[in-house]
């Protein structure tokens, strides 16, 4: 495993912290380009209530701020959670060149969990694409909150 994935996606479970801080799904991202940190966000479609307000659509909305820029070649963003539907289209349209994500979502994911979008043909930007990259600890905050959610509200 490469040292600089694993550094990076520690600063992506540090942004998911501050979700779960808040009581939103703890999903963590940030964006790196030459080695150089760009932006970083975490889930807040509570708080705003914007159905939108992924971690990487966060992220994404912040890098084209500080880019000035709505395309990002040449980076990788990483994030905590297996990208959904909305958020890898958003990560094509931005021609991210890699993600990287921690723990995968067979439930939502699209990255070869419960589906594999990121082989269709009918996208005219290709992304690479990793996963597992601190795969557990990704994996046991999110199963943390549930556990917690579900036992705070369950009759």
């Amino acid at each position: 495993m490469d040292k600089t994935d694993e550094y990076y996606m520690a600063l992506a479970i540090k942004q998911a912290k501050l979700a779960e801080a808040i009581d939103e799904v703890p999903v963590g991202a940030v964006l790196v380009q030459d080695n150089q940190l760009i932006a970083s966000a975490h889930n807040q479609p509570i708080l705003t209530n914007d159905p939108t307000a992924h971690a990487e659509i966060q992220l994404l909305r912040r890098a084209g701020e500080t880019l000035n820029n709505y395309r990002f070649p040449d980076t990788t963003l990483y994030v905590t959670l297996e990208p959904c539907t909305m958020c890898l289209g958003a990560m094509i349209h931005a021609r991210i060149s890699r993600v990287v994500f921690g723990a995968f979502d067979e439930k939502t994911g699209v990255c070869g969990s419960c589906q594999d979008l990121s082989t269709s043909e009918c996208f005219n930007h290709e992304i690479e694409l990793q996963g597992g990259i601190l795969e557990q600890e990704c994996k046991e905050l999110l199963q943390k909150f549930f556990k917690i959610r579900r036992k705070n509200y369950s009759p």
